[in-house]
């Protein structure tokens, strides 16, 4: 029996890793995953040991606040390895926690495949050095990802977006919305908060609060609110109690049938960026951290853009309002156009065609459950440099 150890620290890491654990698991019966991981891991066969939902947080405070949490997780991991010694350690994203488990990794020689790349070429492009050090292979989901690791001479393949597979809904705009109990008639903002505490924390009301003004002005908008598989309705509910005029309805485990339903979406950046985009819905993103936090990154921070699907295509796709300018009166501006002004709606709708264009090249070379094979079945795997 093959033992995996697979880590993934946040609701999108859960789902891609959950991918891979059911594809190598449709090919191999004699592979046995365990690690960190959510619903959707446990699902796919993994026997998950800690509840990525409990690591889920972002901003240096929050991480701080919740390091007894964070290195009681990584200490465990690194029992195992060093106890029960796994053929092969896969790493999806979650790169603060994820490399420091893999040095443990290297120094026990077992060999470490990296999924879904820490954005290094957005800022701290320092961590490619200790990349280039402790993993055996990166699997990279975007095509300029490979050129970049080769220039670093780090071990690289590009294995094309899991999202290319995952993104759809499962019925129309008219039927979804039917189902979720609303009026297909009627106008649909969707709010996205993000799947970690802290952000819900940070920005629930920011968004709740902008909401509650559009309803205020267009009293026939409706609101879909989608719950990560790392929380629950108990985690949202206590933010709504401020606002029992504004009638929100929350959906669980469906995030693509909601984005499908709505006409226009307020969320927090992030993979959700992308997988809006490639449905096609106008979105404003926002963002808000800690003031410290905010001053730390916006330095080290090298690109133009926080959202994903703005980084992905190089252009301002659509709107990002950050810190001081992630207000409820701004959110409004931008939804209320999104809605009401077709030429600029589609012209959004448009441009977020070039995501689905990007993320749709093939790979070269095998997918992420045929390299995740071919590391089990190598002592030592060739490596594109």
């Amino acid at each position: 029996m093959k033992q995996v150890m697979l880590v993934a620290g946040e609701a999108s890491g859960d789902l891609h890793a959950a991918k891979l654990a059911a594809g190598v698991l449709a090919k191999r019966t004699d592979v046995h995953f365990f690690g960190i991981g959510g619903n959707e891991m446990r699902k796919a066969g993994v026997e998950v040991l800690i509840d990525s939902a409990e690591l889920a947080v972002v901003g240096l405070f929050e991480v701080l606040a919740h390091r007894k949490v964070i290195f009681g997780a990584l200490n465990k991991m690194r029992e195992l390895l060093r106890n029960d010694s796994p053929d092969l350690v896969i790493l999806t994203d979650y790169p603060d926690f994820n490399l420091r488990l893999a040095l443990t990794a290297k120094q026990l020689g077992i060999k470490v495949l990296y999924y879904i790349s820490p954005q290094v070429w957005a800022w701290r492009e320092g961590r490619v050095k200790t990349i280039r050090e402790r993993v055996d292979m990166m699997a990279v989901v975007f095509p300029f990802e490979e050129h970049f690791y080769q220039q670093h001479q780090v071990p690289v393949q590009y294995v094309g977006h899991p999202l290319n597979e995952e993104v759809s809904a499962s019925a129309d705009h008219d039927t979804l919305l039917q189902e979720f109990g609303l009026e297909p008639t009627r106008k649909t903002v969707g709010l996205f908060p993000g799947s970690r505490q802290s952000e819900i924390r940070r920005l629930l009301p920011i968004i709740l609060e902008a909401a509650m003004q559009l309803k205020q002005q267009h009293p026939e908008l409706q609101f879909l609110l989608p719950i990560a598989s790392t929380l629950s309705a108990e985690d949202i509910k206590p933010y709504l109690v401020s606002y029992k005029a504004l009638t929100v309805t929350m959906i669980s485990d469906r995030s693509y049938d909601v984005m499908e339903a709505c006409d226009a979406i307020i969320t927090v950046s992030g993979t959700v960026t992308l997988e809006i985009a490639m449905l096609g819905k106008p979105m404003v993103i926002i963002n808000k951290l800690a003031w410290l936090s905010y001053h730390i990154v916006k330095r080290l921070f090298k690109l133009d853009y926080i959202g994903l699907c703005n980084i992905v295509a190089n252009e301002r796709l659509v709107p990002e309002l950050i810190q001081h300018d992630a207000q409820a009166g701004n959110i409004v501006t931008e939804i209320e156009k999104m809605l009401y002004d077709e030429q600029y709606r589609e012209s959004i709708r448009e441009k977020l065609s070039r995501i689905q264009s990007i993320l749709a090249q093939p790979p070269r070379q095998g997918d992420i459950v045929d390299l995740t094979l071919e590391m089990l079945e190598e002592t030592n795997p060739v490596q594109s440099v």
